[in-house]
């Protein structure tokens, strides 16, 4: 069992390796636009798992996610053998990627938010005119109760 501060800092320098790498050394055209968003390291210092994003060409056009995974793929083990090479740890961890939901996931929100705020704009609109359906304001005097007729 690791230090969980050690764990992080072999993690943040896995992804620093594996970006650099990746821009540098690995020569798949697939892996142009691949940008690593972080790494996790378990506890025993033995998996990584490396998030990573995809952009796409332009902005009308999905990125080749299935092609980036598959390229990702068979670079692994060059990607580990650099990692072991540059973190001088006895076991060089193994390494697994997925595709990091984070932008995907804020597109969404996003996209929640405007829909909240025209539902907002749409009620403000229909009370501006509205008028209460009893008294205008019940609460502005004071009533009288039975008990304190008698």
């Amino acid at each position: 069992m690791a230090d969980p501060a050690r764990a992080k800092r072999l993690a943040k320098r896995i992804a620093q390796i594996v970006a650099s790498s990746l821009e540098h050394e690995v020569k798949d055209p697939r892996l142009a636009r691949v940008t690593i968003t972080d790494a996790k390291v378990t506890a025993d210092l033995r998996d990584a798992t490396v998030y990573y994003t995809v952009l796409g060409d332009r902005i009308d056009t999905a990125p080749d996610t299935a092609g980036v995974a598959a390229a990702l793929e068979s670079a692994k083990g060059v990607l580990r053998t650099t990692v072991g090479q540059r973190t001088g740890v006895r076991f060089t961890p193994t390494l697994t990627f997925v595709a990091d939901t984070v932008p995907e996931d804020a597109r969404r929100v996003e996209d929640l938010l405007a829909r909240a705020r025209e539902a907002d704009a749409e009620v403000a609109r229909q009370a501006a005119g509205a008028r209460p359906a009893g008294e205008p304001d019940p609460y502005r005097e004071p009533r009288a109760s039975e008990d304190d007729e008698v």
